[in-house]
């Protein structure tokens, strides 16, 4: 079956229409002033010169007297003019060359990007819309591609500008050779990138070969000064085939927008990939933009509040703590888990006044607990980062006169890998004011024994993935068995997270001694709620420890979004 190809014509890298005169000037009118000196000086020289011209030859030839001396001086007058006006022709001819010249530089720097000769964000709307209304005189339509480079920042930061400018001159140079006639690309800024061909909506997998092509092209290494740069792309399509959708003069920005979101989902994918545009895109855009107005609001309204998970000695029964965990009271959505919003509030930079504001509430309500009981906190890797993060810890624990030594502090593994330095200088700053600091989610990270022997941690957390799959997965029973070893050795406590049958429970004491947390012992409660169940328990603030609810006392839970 015969295919027809992406449509042909000269690739528009950097070129504007020559028909296109904006920020062009007139030629000024100074030009003329030499040139019309230039024409009556010539005028006069031939009115004048077949008169005086003999009589002054020969005035000047024999010594004699001029007869018409007037007329002489007139004519040297002339050629003097003449001389005059030639000289300031070709001055203001230049002049003006060389400002013309300026002008045409400018222009062309304000439309296209100055290191790769494509078109810039500024130029590409006005070129996209043309070639849109072009396509659709002939029955065509549109393919829009957004392109950004996979981890282009880490390998400009380790390897220099210099090398990051030469990784997006190839790039740029391999798409412009396979993109067909008449498209149009420019460079956005940075590593993204945006191009756009016209094609025959009659054959779509045209655009298919051609992104296979583009793919195949942008992962070969470049090698720039002896080293070899591995580099790979993500890209998201959009087409002008749906015009249902957006009214006549927005289609360039419709299309760009909505390769872009197409774009980040080939990101947030895994990369290295393409994805076309779907409507769900877009709805899902409104829905986090609404989530981010609604954290930005709610985070000083008070809308995030902290609910409590009891941590278990599985060995007695007995209560030793609860874990914070974060939950929003959406006045729209109701009650929402971390999964919905703490990624965005770490992308909005909002996660530490987010964290702060939940700690906070969280001590004063764990003030009056058992002073046996323990309240541990999740910290973000984003916090981390914070020099003055230990300190401002210690001032909210000041404010809330809570006991240092009943506060946990978890850091998940992936951190380490991270920034170890930065993790370590954290790590002992807190412990040298009585704070308990255990390693969550270990299991799932690098964490190497070098690095569990020299951090001081008071415990680690066994992943709940681990834990929930104990007795169907092998490899989860061998990983469990290999962490209670090495807590054993290390004279570690482990606390195992996930528990929520009594068949897990019970696999999971063939390991060891643990403490353990999980649905089986009761879902999630706000202050409220494990403010009464202390109560009955006589631990507000002095009794005995109560043993914890069981299976057996209440049906198992759904299961729920933790943090």
């Amino acid at each position: 079956m015969a295919t027809a190809p992406i449509q042909t014509g000269p690739i528009q890298t950097g070129q504007i229409d020559g028909n296109t005169t904006d920020g062009l000037a007139e030629k000024p009118v100074h030009d003329y002033v030499g040139l019309g000196i230039i024409i009556a000086a010539v005028l006069l020289f031939v009115a004048n010169g077949s008169t005086v011209l003999t009589d002054f030859l020969r005035s000047v030839l024999t010594g004699a007297r001029p007869r018409e001396p007037m007329l002489s001086v007139a004519l040297i007058l002339n050629i003097a003019l003449l001389l005059f006006g030639w000289r300031r022709y070709v001055d203001l001819t230049r002049e003006v060359g060389q400002r013309r010249e300026a002008e045409e530089t400018a222009h062309r720097l304000a439309h296209t990007d100055p290191l790769t000769g494509c078109l810039n964000r500024r130029s590409i709307s006005p070129a996209l819309d043309e070639m849109i209304e072009t396509a659709r005189t002939t029955g065509h339509e549109v393919v829009v591609v957004m392109m950004d480079l996979d981890n282009f920042k880490r390998a400009n930061d380790a390897h220099g500008h210099k090398a990051g400018d030469e990784v997006l001159l190839q790039s740029a140079r391999r798409i412009g050779d396979i993109l067909p006639d008449r498209s149009i690309m420019a460079r956005l800024g940075g590593d993204e990138f945006a191009f756009a061909a016209i094609y025959d909506p009659d054959h779509v997998e045209a655009i298919e070969r051609l992104m296979a092509r583009i793919s195949i092209a942008i992962n070969r290494p470049i090698e720039v000064e002896g080293v070899v740069l591995d580099i790979t792309a993500s890209f998201g399509l959009a087409t002008s085939a749906d015009r249902s959708s957006y009214q006549p003069g927005e289609a360039a920005a419709k299309l760009m927008h909505r390769a872009d979101l197409a774009m980040y989902q080939a990101k947030k994918s895994g990369r290295n990939r393409y994805c076309w545009f779907e409507q769900s895109m877009e709805n899902e855009l409104r829905f986090r933009s609404e989530l981010e107005r609604g954290i930005r609001d709610g985070i000083p309204r008070g809308e995030f509040v902290p609910f409590y998970e009891k941590q278990i000695d599985l060995d007695t029964g007995e209560l030793t703590g609860f874990e914070m965990l974060a939950r929003w009271k959406s006045p729209k959505h109701g009650l929402l888990s971390p999964e919905i919003f703490i990624a965005i509030a770490e992308e909005i930079g909002l996660i530490s006044e987010l964290s702060e504001s939940l700690i906070r509430q969280a001590l004063v309500d764990a003030r009056d607990w058992d002073p046996r009981l323990t309240l541990s906190v999740n910290i973000s890797p984003m916090q981390l980062r914070d020099p003055w993060f230990a300190q401002k810890l210690l001032k909210l624990l000041v404010e809330a006169n809570f006991p240092p030594h009943r506060l946990d502090i978890e850091i998940t593994e992936t951190c380490l890998h991270e920034n170890i330095g930065v993790v370590r200088t954290l790590i002992t700053s807190l412990k040298n004011q009585g704070i308990r600091i255990s390693l969550d989610d270990f299991g799932t990270g690098y964490s190497s024994l070098a690095q569990l022997r020299t951090l001081p941690f008071d415990q680690i957390k066994i992943d709940r993935f681990f834990v929930s799959n104990l007795g169907k997965s092998k490899d989860s029973d061998t990983i469990v068995e290999a962490i209670s070893s090495l807590g054993k050795g290390l004279n570690l406590p482990i606390t195992a997270e996930g528990i929520e049958t009594t068949e897990v429970l019970a696999e999971l004491r063939k390991y060891g001694s643990f403490k353990g947390q999980g649905f089986l012992y009761g879902q999630p409660s706000d202050a409220n709620s494990v403010r009464a169940l202390l109560a009955k328990g006589n631990l507000l603030p002095m009794g005995p420890v109560i043993e914890a609810t069981t299976a057996e006392d209440q049906p198992e839970p759904p299961r729920a979004a933790t943090a």
